[in-house]
């Protein structure tokens, strides 16, 4: 056999080695998890706070987790992150996130108000409880400030 053939053969031999391996290791059994992360960017907006006028640059963003199985999740948060000079200068007084829940047919039936909370923070951040939920379709943290939607983020939960 040529030396071309068995460097090809042996090439052959590691890779069905290697994808066994991987079948075996990811199997078609057990539990599936799924977990996911996404931002969206809160556009530029004017706010009042304490009586002085406030602009929110562009460069923060709602960032929304989840993680679970199915329908099961078993942790879910929502934050702002912010960048650049945004990160030195952005402080955001009287905001809350809310969770909420759709199904398939965009029907909501779940809403998880967060509590507003009026200190001035550059990172707000919220966790939701662990939950099942009735049904499939979405599920999405909604920002706040001053009572006026500013970022919305969602993630589709599917079997």
């Amino acid at each position: 056999m040529s030396p071309f053939r068995q460097w090809v053969r042996g090439g052959l031999t590691v890779a069905s080695a290697v994808v066994l391996a991987a079948a075996v290791t990811l199997g078609t059994t057990g539990t599936a998890h799924a977990s996911a992360t996404g931002s969206s960017p809160i556009g530029t907006f004017d706010h009042d706070v304490r009586g002085v006028g406030v602009r929110v640059p562009v460069g923060c963003f709602l960032t929304h987790t989840i993680k679970g199985s199915g329908r099961r999740v078993t942790s879910e948060f929502a934050g702002v992150d912010c960048a650049g000079l945004a990160a030195t200068f952005t402080r955001f007084c009287n905001w809350r996130i809310d969770f909420s829940y759709a199904d398939t047919d965009n029907r909501s039936y779940r809403t998880s108000r967060g509590s507003t909370h009026p200190e001035c923070k550059g990172d707000p951040l919220r966790r939701a409880r662990p939950q099942t939920l009735p049904a499939y379709g979405k599920a999405c943290a909604k920002f706040f400030v001053n009572g006026k939607l500013r970022a919305v983020q969602c993630h589709y939960i599917t079997r």
